[in-house]
């Protein structure tokens, strides 16, 4: 089956969402709506869309629009056609008649729903119409939710559903898992409930929402949004309703029943328009004092908002041994939490899906969880859950487990796909070393690198391991979310603030030396990211010998937000590639002038295709839907590359003074203009300084160690200045940059 044109019906959130994503695969698309004017804005959104749905504005173009009753003929040209209309089942029926009616034979016809049943949804079928129906679950944003659930039940003709999972895996780059036809599927059916589960307990053990999202955050391997804020983000009114259906949809034996009681002060907010960041604020509102924003939490008990209280647990790394183990209310609270996800989820194997880990995967690619019920259980240790869990009588899962205490039950990973990952080979490789920033692996005749620190920002223990694993070749790759967010702000200013600067300058120095350590290897580096590859974890890529990149990544050099210039060799190879431009080659202040104008404006790209015109990435550097495949091709890069030779160092030619007082020029204008603060001004200075060579002379050559002392004297210089500082200071306690 090839699919080469899809039929997206109904333009909203998740139809819009579902078409930009199939413009991103190239895929030609037709939107349909009541009216051409509701999809032709639904186009226009998709096009303005911060995050950006697409990986490139020109691939709007892949998007034809029109309506239901003017333009249902290109149904009959579709070879999948994709049902996203409001969750009305009258309404979808009358669809589903309609496609059917015009639809090509052997057409695939799937509904995006989250929650009714494929039964309910395929009912006026016929048997042979009921073989290429089927409900593909996007999850929102499309375009950066690694799931799809594809439900299927007894009447579906199974090649042709093993056929689109691949056209989605390899065309989509989606995580796609086959599911049984039961209530919430996979990913929301033990997702929902461990919000509910979170949320409960928290009313329960009297905890504010600022300690339950601590703990039902980061230090359980969840997005840090927590169970309050996670709730806001989605909409307090929604999730009521998604509650509401699957109270309707569960048998009452289900424990589901007992969590998805209507919560008093839940139903206070949402009539009082209280629906979260959509309505006037939800458990977390921002509230306005003499033209001062601060954000509020509200009291569980008493209903009243005031300033959010910063919780610290202490808690550096996802650890839930020692989570659990604490002997005070927040250790008893992740107890309680984990304890009764891990007991729900097992409670419905073999009933929603036969892989066990399949749920795991699941919640991983669905909910951005680090790890799934069945993990932690894993994680915490048989005996250890068997020693504390109360009862858990008629769950088959664990009675068998609680019989054979294998702590070795887990088996393999990723079952849902053929694709060779980081996950499973991990299973299979040596551990060779630890710290507390990094781990390196041995895998047959090479290394893997994966960071473990937050965000994997990079420290001392980051530089050691990438340094101690280039005795073969070495690809470094991460299953978190991010890359590397750059160099660890918090444990640079843990030093500044102690007027350490010599530590600051050795660290930096290091970092230096370990980036051009990696870059002229005896043996190749693949880096392979995705998500955030910022600042630090950019120059850690920019200095690989070879990128594979994922789709979804926000690349660039940030430095500048935080009152700083790039320093591990960011500047320099940002240089020498637009200094190979041909423009570059007939004006020397060319690259030096293009690069002030990237770094000084701390430019970012949001996909590869947009990395490639600030030179992020080379042309040559591979792109890859499929985050599932970023090891597999890292891996044939080095089978590719075994006769690798390190690359030539690259000399630089600057023209000293007359260029930095032009990019000063530029500098006066942007501060006249105040588009720059005193502050900004000055950090430019040092950029230009930088990029011009400092005191050189055009007919001087530089050497890369030339520049990366450029890099890190300005560097120096910035971070001893408080203003510096306040930046990051501010930026660490806020997220948000400080101009000043």
């Amino acid at each position: 089956m090839e699919i080469k044109k899809v039929v997206v019906i109904g333009s909203g959130t998740m139809g819009s969402g579902i078409a930009a994503h199939l413009c991103n695969a190239n895929i030609p698309v037709t939107l349909l709506d009541l009216k051409t004017e509701i999809s032709e804005k639904a186009r226009e959104r998709i096009y303005k869309s911060r995050p950006p749905l697409l990986l490139d504005k020109s691939k709007i173009n892949n998007i034809n629009t029109g309506n239901i009753n003017d333009d249902f003929h290109v149904v009959k040209e579709a070879d999948w056609i994709v049902e996203a209309v409001v969750e009305r089942i009258d309404i979808k029926h009358n669809i589903y008649q309609k496609i059917f009616k015009e639809r090509k034979n052997g057409a695939i016809v799937s509904s995006n729903t989250s929650s009714i049943p494929i039964k309910v949804l395929s009912q006026n079928l016929s048997d042979e119409e009921k073989k290429d129906f089927c409900i593909t679950h996007f999850f929102n944003p499309v375009r950066y939710m690694g799931l799809l659930e594809i439900v299927k039940n007894e009447n579906n003709d199974l090649k042709k559903i093993n056929d689109l999972k691949k056209f989605c895996e390899d065309q989509l780059g989606k995580g796609a898992i086959i599911c049984n036809d039961t209530p919430g599927f996979l990913g929301n059916r033990i997702g929902v409930y461990a919000m509910q589960i979170a949320m409960t307990e928290a009313f329960k053990m009297k905890l504010s929402i600022e300690e339950a999202d601590a703990i039902f955050g980061r230090p359980m391997g969840i997005p840090k949004t927590g169970v309050f804020g996670l709730y806001d983000l989605i909409g307090i009114d929604l999730m009521a309703d998604v509650l509401k259906s699957f109270i309707k949809e569960l048998p009452q034996t289900d424990p589901f029943h007992v969590v998805a009681k209507e919560i008093p002060l839940v139903k206070q907010l949402i009539e009082n328009g209280y629906t979260g960041r959509k309505g006037k604020g939800g458990f977390y509102r921002m509230n306005k004092v003499n033209n001062q924003k601060f954000l509020e939490a509200i009291n569980l008990e008493s209903g009243k908002y005031s300033n959010v209280k910063k919780i610290d647990l202490g808690i550096d790394t996802v650890d839930l041994k020692n989570l659990i183990n604490r002997k005070d209310k927040y250790g008893e609270y992740a107890w309680s939490v984990i304890s009764k996800i891990i007991k729900y989820a097992s409670s419905l194997v073999p009933g929603i899906t036969n892989q066990f880990n399949d749920i795991d995967e699941a919640m991983r690619l669905g909910f951005n969880w680090t790890m799934g019920p069945f993990e932690m259980l894993k994680e915490i240790g048989v005996d250890n859950f068997f020693n504390r869990i109360d009862d858990y009588k008629n769950n088959k899962f664990l009675e068998n487990l609680s019989n054979n205490k294998n702590e070795n039950f887990y088996g393999e990973r990723q079952l849902y796909t053929d694709i060779e990952t980081l996950g499973k080979i991990k299973l299979q490789a040596i551990k060779i070393d630890k710290n507390k920033s990094a781990e390196i692996y041995r895998f047959k005749d090479f290394n893997i690198v994966e960071f473990k620190t937050k965000a994997n920002a990079l420290d001392y223990n980051s530089m050691d391991s990438l340094k101690n694993a280039t005795d073969k070749p070495l690809i470094i790759i991460n299953e978190s979310m991010q890359f590397s967010a750059g160099v660890n702000l918090t444990y640079t200013m843990n030093f500044a603030d102690k007027g350490d600067f010599k530590s600051i300058e050795k660290f930096i120095k290091y970092f230096q030396e370990t980036c051009k350590h990696l870059k002229y290897s005896r043996h190749p580096v693949v880096s392979a990211p995705s998500g955030l590859t910022l600042g630090g974890g950019f120059e850690v890529l920019v200095q690989s010998n070879f990128v594979a990149s994922h789709m979804n990544i926000v690349i660039g050099l940030v430095e500048t937000i935080v009152g700083l210039i790039p320093a591990g060799g960011g500047c320099k190879e940002m240089l020498w590639r637009w200094s190979q431009s041909e423009e570059a080659k007939s004006d020397p202040d060319y690259a030096p002038l293009k690069v002030f104008d990237i770094i000084g404006y701390a430019k970012t790209a949001t996909s590869p295709v947009e990395a490639e015109p600030l030179k992020y990435l080379k042309s040559e550097d591979k792109k890859i839907m499929n985050r599932n495949s970023l090891f597999s091709v890292s891996k044939k890069i080095l089978k590719d590359n075994q006769d690798f030779k390190s690359p030539k160092e690259c000399t630089f030619n600057l023209s000293g003074k007359p260029l930095k007082e032009k990019m000063v020029k530029i500098l006066e204008k942007l501060y006249n203009e105040k588009v720059i603060l005193n502050h900004g001004f000055e950090v430019g200075k040092e950029l230009a300084n930088v990029l011009s060579g400092g005191e050189t002379t055009i007919d001087k050559t530089l050497t890369e160690d030339d520049l990366f002392k450029l890099e890190l004297d300005s560097f120096m210089r910035l971070i001893e200045n408080k203003n510096t500082q306040d930046r990051i200071k501010h930026t660490l306690a806020t997220g948000k940059p400080l101009v000043n």
